[in-house]
């Protein structure tokens, strides 16, 4: 797909549902939009936090229930590093995580040219069905966070 996020419409998340035999609800469309809504990786917690300004009847277990539906359905990523809280990523094209150490928050990085499969040896014992980049380092400039952290320092 040509865009770094699907579409928001509630056709196509009522489509990509039902190809994988699950309900349309509002509350998924709006965790869905929700998770459109900012082009950052956030947390369940942090994702009910947000569903809950605009639809304060929203349980944690919807939010839940809802993130996994997404996830099933291909329209949301779930991102785990190391052995933090999992992450949501709406981003569904091929790219890398950058994790910043110093402030722990989570960048989408572009693959240069076309991404392919590393060259390992799986000898036909395994299917790979994804690749997960994770790239560790320390903000340079982008994070707001990292930058005052240096101006103090």
């Amino acid at each position: 797909m040509a865009t770094d996020h699907l579409p928001v419409s509630g056709d196509f998340l009522n489509q990509r549902l039902a190809e994988k035999g699950l309900r349309f609800t509002s509350q998924r469309q709006h965790v869905y939009e929700v998770l459109l809504s900012q082009r950052d990786h956030p947390s369940a917690d942090e994702v009910f936090m947000r569903a809950k300004q605009s639809k304060p009847e929203i349980s944690m277990a919807t939010v839940y229930n809802s993130l996994d539906a997404l996830v099933k359905c291909g329209v949301v990523r779930q991102v785990n590093v190391d052995r933090g809280a999992s992450m949501y990523c709406s981003n569904m094209n091929e790219h890398a995580h950058f994790c910043c150490d110093d402030c722990g928050k989570v960048f989408d990085v572009n693959l240069k040219d076309s991404p392919r499969v590393p060259e390992v040896d799986v000898s036909g014992k395994f299917e790979v069905r994804q690749i997960d980049i994770a790239l560790h380092g320390r903000c340079t400039g982008t994070c707001e966070d990292c930058g005052r952290r240096e101006a103090h320092a």
